[in-house]
């Protein structure tokens, strides 16, 4: 099975240092979309692994993410594309809990849920603490310069062997 492990703000849609608390704010980066779904006609398992803080600092619950979501799922298959599966951290910082990115508890329940090995699985991010959680697994990040990831580049420090793209669009073409 070919898997692939996506962040969601700053990759799939635009980010905000606001958060993304509604489904109106939710709007998708152009060609984000049609790359999603060109992986998956290229056969490829879409995992999403969002850190969702938002939750955690009362300025959204479940049900707005949940129609965050939904949003999501709509618009994907407008064009002929799907998520198989979301992973979220609803925690803040302080928790202090294994599935919020850099810890890599998240990226490790996809790779049970999926049963799947990580060594070489694209996970593609914008952070730092996404390449980070992703590659301590053996998988391959690969930072998009969309949302946070011109001024992630900048900082420096990337995982050894991460991969830089403009987006997700010029990502799958290279995948692909």
């Amino acid at each position: 099975m070919k898997l692939i492990i996506l962040d969601r703000d700053g990759v799939i849609n635009f980010d905000s240092d606001q958060f993304i608390k509604s489904p109106e704010e939710w709007k998708p980066i152009p060609g984000s979309l049609e790359a999603i779904a060109r992986l998956n006609q290229a056969g490829y398992r879409v995992a999403v692994a969002t850190n969702q803080s938002g939750i955690g600092r009362g300025l959204f619950d479940m049900p707005t993410l949940n129609a965050i979501h939904d949003k999501m799922h709509k618009s994907l298959a407008q064009v002929g594309g799907r998520v198989d599966a979301i992973f979220f951290c609803p925690h803040t910082n302080d928790a202090n809990c294994e599935c919020r990115k850099p810890k890599s508890g998240m990226i490790e329940e996809i790779a049970t849920r999926f049963g799947v090995s990580l060594k070489g699985v694209p996970a593609v991010g914008d952070s730092l603490r996404d390449l980070e959680a992703a590659g301590r697994l053996g998988a391959q990040p690969y930072l998009v310069l969309t949302g946070k990831g011109i001024k992630t580049q900048a900082k420096g420090g990337l995982p050894e062997g991460t991969l830089i793209f403009p987006d997700l669009a010029s990502v799958v073409s290279t995948l692909l």
